[in-house]
């Protein structure tokens, strides 16, 4: 049996210690996964934390992958990727952290179960991921990409939320896609 492949958006951001090198690190688990393949990643975005302000800043971006994991599958993969990468989860879900992983859309649409909710139901909410998915959409690996028309029309409606945010000055061990 073939295994049949998945395009997903997610989101990453790290608060604590080498912000980069957590994302960074982030990325080469992700691209580890079965059947993986990085299509484009976003250029990262200085945050003020969101819902418990008494933290150190985010360092967030957006990329899109494809695997051969179905959404459950790669949920677990992802927690394990930020556990292996030192993440506690604590009763404070705003709270800091080495490195988060969110799943925020699927190339199937939508899915829901306890676990997971796709597309994330926050992800309006957040310029974090707004404004980095803005950039995602128009690198050339997704800008024509017709899967992605509708979210591409959400995210254009979507209040820029910038406010907060500060294009990343710093260096990456990885290189954003350019748009």
């Amino acid at each position: 049996m073939t295994a049949v492949s998945h395009q997903y958006f997610l989101g990453l951001g790290s608060n604590l210690g080498d912000r980069a090198g957590h994302l960074g690190k982030a990325i080469d688990g992700l691209a580890e996964l079965p059947g993986a393949e990085i299509w484009a990643i976003s250029p990262a975005f200085d945050s003020d934390p969101v819902g418990f302000s008494d933290q150190p800043n985010f360092l967030n971006l957006c990329l899109s992958v494809s695997c051969d994991l179905e959404p459950p599958a790669l949920l677990r993969a992802t927690l394990e990727i930020e556990r292996q990468l030192g993440r506690v989860r604590s009763s404070n879900r705003n709270g800091p952290r080495t490195v988060d992983i969110d799943l925020l859309f699927w190339e199937g649409g939508a899915w829901a179960s306890p676990e997971l909710t796709l597309p994330h139901p926050r992800w309006m909410e957040r310029g974090f991921v707004v404004e980095p998915l803005r950039h995602l959409l128009q690198t050339p690996a997704l800008a024509k990409d017709p899967r992605w028309d509708s979210l591409r029309a959400d995210v254009a409606q979507a209040a820029s939320g910038a406010g907060g945010l500060r294009a990343w000055q710093g260096s990456t061990p990885w290189r954003p896609t350019p748009g």
